[in-house]
């Protein structure tokens, strides 16, 4: 099972399963990645394993949850990124640059030079452009100075070409033919618009001989993953993610001349490499004194103490009948003045969010496993 039988709980581990785990292994009972005319995989694929296109082994992993576009979000995004790249990307500092900042660093010039005459026309009026090469400027991702009645600036270090792929997963752990019904049609557009390089579908294991997520309206594109998380199991067992159908990838031929899709997937990355997966706490009220991390299995997930149970986002609210702010109290003594558990729990996940990145990079994406 998963905390709170709720999706929420569910999407929380996935997350975790695919910090530590990513790309899905291969199984002798999966089905072979099928084709547009059909799920039936032939004798040879299933017996030799068919693979899809999956992440190189020295691929750095970073994974965010609830990300998107204006028209879609994901449960997960998994961005597989090339190792080195990551590295330089840490020059740029842990918070995500956002699309105004990306036009900056993305164009500074190796030399001093008159703003408007290094960087390409936005689109939008120059006194924009301004602002964001102070904000730049000001969290020092480029240089600037003033040269008469002119803004110079210039890069700290060319921003590096760091995201390899982006995989999309939607996370229905009961994917009963209603669910899949309403998911279709998403499903479908992020396949045609092919923003993600991958679509997969997570869903809870069933004892079925065939999964029922496999015969319902799910485009044939659009990988299956099965989940049976197990808290008491030990060490790599507490999660066992088996793929019931390979994905097509779905990269369009001309995705390298695509620029707009290209600079739509970089702030995508972005908002990834600076939310990562564990942001919840920013929605929650970790400062509630029943709000608790609890371990399950390798993954650390909220619970409340006052339900006697995980808690989903949207009940864990200034507005929840339990809520009661962390006494006083608990902010002093041996906790710094500054904030009491709910600040702890909060330095906790940012910090474990900052050390993944940088195993990552370090460690080529390999020994992901611990909590």
């Amino acid at each position: 099972m998963y905390p709170g039988d709720a999706e929420f709980g569910f999407e929380l581990l996935v997350c975790r399963w695919a910090e530590a785990a990513w790309p899905p292994g291969e199984s002798s009972d999966a089905v072979a990645r099928g084709s547009a005319d059909s799920r039936t995989a032939s004798e040879d694929d299933v017996e030799h394993g068919s693979t899809g296109n999956w992440v190189k082994s020295s691929d750095a992993v970073l994974v965010a949850r609830q990300l998107g576009t204006k028209r879609r979000r994901w449960d997960t995004i998994v961005i597989e990124c090339d190792p080195a790249g990551l590295a330089a990307r840490a020059q740029f500092g842990e918070r995500e640059l956002d699309s105004d900042l990306l036009h900056i660093v993305r164009n500074a010039p190796a030399e001093w030079a008159w703003y408007r005459d290094a960087l390409p026309y936005p689109g939008y009026p120059w006194r924009y452009v301004r602002a964001a090469v102070h904000r730049a400027a000001g969290r020092g991702v480029v240089e600037k100075r003033r040269k008469g009645n002119r803004i110079e600036i210039r890069r700290i270090a060319p921003y590096p070409d760091w995201v390899r792929r982006i995989v999309a997963i939607e996370n229905k752990p009961d994917l009963d033919a209603s669910a899949a019904r309403a998911l279709s049609g998403q499903l479908t557009r992020d396949v045609e618009t092919a923003l993600a390089d991958e679509v997969w579908v997570a869903t809870h294991a069933t004892d079925n001989r065939v999964e029922p997520a496999l015969l319902e309206d799910v485009p044939v594109e659009v990988g299956i993953l099965a989940f049976s998380f197990d808290a008491s199991a030990p060490g790599d067992e507490w999660a066992d993610a088996t793929v019931e159908w390979h994905p097509s990838d779905v990269t369009p031929a001309d995705a390298e001349a695509d620029e707009d899709r290209r600079t739509t997937r970089l702030e995508l990355a972005e908002r990834a490499y600076g939310s990562g997966w564990r942001s919840y706490h920013d929605t929650m009220r970790p400062d509630c004194r029943h709000f608790e991390l609890r371990r399950f299995g390798r993954a650390l997930v909220p619970h409340c103490a006052a339900k006697g149970r995980p808690q989903t986002a949207a009940e864990c609210a200034g507005s929840c009948p339990d809520f009661e702010p962390e006494p006083p109290v608990w902010r002093t003594g041996e906790w710094p003045i500054a904030g009491g558990p709910g600040k702890g729990i909060k330095r906790l996940l940012r910090d474990r969010r900052g050390w993944v990145r940088e195993r990552e990079y370090a460690n080529e994406g390999t020994d992901r496993d611990s909590e």
